[in-house]
């Protein structure tokens, strides 16, 4: 019995332990699915906070896009404003350069109508005389051509010229005025040294005993310097001084060198003026193109063969009319890009044309040829360009061979005819002064003639009895020309014709 009733007992503890894990399972199983709804909740709540910040921060960047793009906008319409502004005042300035232009063409059209007017009436002139000789002449048809040749000649002389001045005077008072100006400017923005001596150098001594040991024993000293130089040494009395005279700067030069290092070393024997010359030589090798690199530096000049630029460097030791060659050449360059900017063209290369047009002076008399066709030459063998060959060959000439030939040939004119450039020994002043005088006094009708402010000008004194007024002016014209063929000078020359009658009387 007590059996039984433990069997029921334990088949009732299960049954109810069975009960309470199914109620506790039950309970656990909802808690957790409490607990997962709840997570899932929550990250449900996290996951729509973070896609509102996600959309939050996405429409700030959309505002931002947009507020530059906004930005970007209004630069790119401001540039077009500007760009469009830009080309109303170009299209505005073209306008008004072919409105002036189209003046011109008018003027010109308007002279080219009187020009053409003035031969119908000339044709018509010779017309009425040929009738005229028709009816009353009795000579032949040659005669007759001459007469009438004659007539119209004298009707017509006065009109002729008295149009002619007038058409001249119009069309270049406004180009004169543009080239004063534009050379004015290029002339006030250049300044460079003045002129040197030409012919010798003076050498200045440690003491005047030095001059005895310089002469040598019978001489032989001095004779074996001026042999190797090819100077003459003038030993005077000049203080503490020797000169060395030659026509030659860089062999005086070699000389002055040579004496210091001498003097400096004590030992002046044959031998060792034979070593120092050539010690000097080669110092003033390396001297000469040691100048050259700095006047092509000074100038901006680059890409230039070694050889050249020591050419170059010789130029430091030229001199014309005083005047030192490689100071004139970067003076000329300096002068011609100016003028070269001025008329917008290639300054550079006007710059250029201007420096190497003398470089033919830098070659020794061995080589044949004026310095212009040495100067081409030189230019032409190292392959410059063929503008800057032809200014260097024509910058003398009367017909360059294009602008900046011309340009060239005005900048070396105004380096040259500058106040204190250049200066003449006595002899050579009269000799010029002669020979212009004589130019022009080389015409038929002429009185006297004076030249005047060191050549600058030629005053002609006409006979008023063979020179009439118009006369005057061909003839001043005549003399231009003639001294422009045949005169080698500096500048311009100006020539004024004067013809007057004076009479006189006496009242007793």
């Amino acid at each position: 019995m007590s059996n039984f009733i433990w069997a029921i007992l334990v088949v009732a503890g299960a049954g109810l332990g069975t009960s309470v894990g199914y109620f506790l399972r039950k309970k656990l199983a909802q808690a957790q699915a409490n607990s997962i709804e709840a997570k899932a909740e929550s990250l449900l709540v996290e996951a729509k906070t973070k896609q509102q910040e996600i959309i939050l921060q996405g429409k700030e960047k959309a505002t931002q896009i947009v507020d530059e793009a906004k930005r970007e906008e209004k630069t790119v319409r401001q540039d077009l404003h500007n760009a469009q502004e830009r080309l109303e005042r170009r299209e505005a300035l073209f306008d008004q350069k072919l409105i002036e232009l189209e003046g011109s063409k008018q003027k010109l059209q308007e002279k080219a109508d009187q020009i053409q007017h003035i031969k119908t009436e000339i044709e018509q002139m010779k017309e009425q005389e040929v009738e005229k000789l028709q009816q009353i002449a009795t000579m032949k048809k040659e005669e007759a051509k001459e007469e009438l040749l004659k007539r119209i000649e004298q009707q017509s002389k006065a009109d002729l010229m008295a149009r002619v001045l007038k058409l001249d005077k119009e069309s270049i008072e406004v180009y004169e005025e543009k080239a004063r100006e534009l050379i004015a400017d290029a002339v006030q923005r250049c300044a460079s040294s003045h002129a040197a001596e030409i012919t010798s150098t003076t050498v200045q001594l440690t003491s005047e005993d030095m001059k005895g040991r310089i002469i040598g024993k019978e001489g032989r000293n001095i004779k074996t310097i001026e042999k190797l130089t090819g100077c003459e040494l003038i030993i005077d009395d000049t203080p503490d001084a020797i000169v060395v005279s030659g026509f030659s700067p860089i062999r005086r030069q070699i000389a002055k060198l040579a004496l210091e290092k001498l003097m400096a070393d004590g030992r002046i024997q044959p031998a060792r003026i034979e070593e120092f010359v050539e010690k000097a030589k080669q110092d003033l090798a390396v001297d000469i193109k040691k100048a050259g690199e700095e006047a092509l530096y000074k100038m901006g000049i680059t890409g230039i063969d070694p050889k050249l630029v020591s050419i170059v460097g010789r130029l430091k030791y030229r001199t014309s009319y005083g005047q030192n060659i490689i100071l004139h050449s970067m003076e000329t360059g300096y002068l011609a890009g100016m003028i070269a900017s001025e008329l917008g063209l290639d300054a550079a290369k006007a710059k250029k044309c201007g420096f190497f047009h003398d470089i033919g002076k830098a070659v020794d008399q061995e080589t044949q040829g004026s310095h212009p066709e040495i100067g081409h030459m030189i230019l032409k063998k190292f392959n410059m360009d063929e503008d800057i060959c032809q200014a260097a060959l024509t910058h003398h000439q009367d017909k360059p061979y294009n602008i900046y030939s011309s340009i060239a040939k005005a900048a070396d004119a105004i380096s040259g005819a500058r106040v204190g450039a250049r200066k003449d020994s006595y002899e050579q002043f009269v000799a010029r002064l002669e020979e212009l005088e004589k130019t022009a006094k080389s015409f038929p009708g002429i009185d006297k003639v004076y030249a005047i402010q060191a050549g600058r000008e030629v005053r002609v004194f006409v006979k008023p009895n063979e020179v009439d007024d118009y006369s005057a002016f061909q003839l001043a014209k005549d003399i231009s020309r003639k001294i422009e063929q045949e005169l080698q000078y500096p500048g311009e020359i100006r020539v004024t014709i004067i013809r007057e009658t004076r009479v006189v009387e006496y009242a007793k």
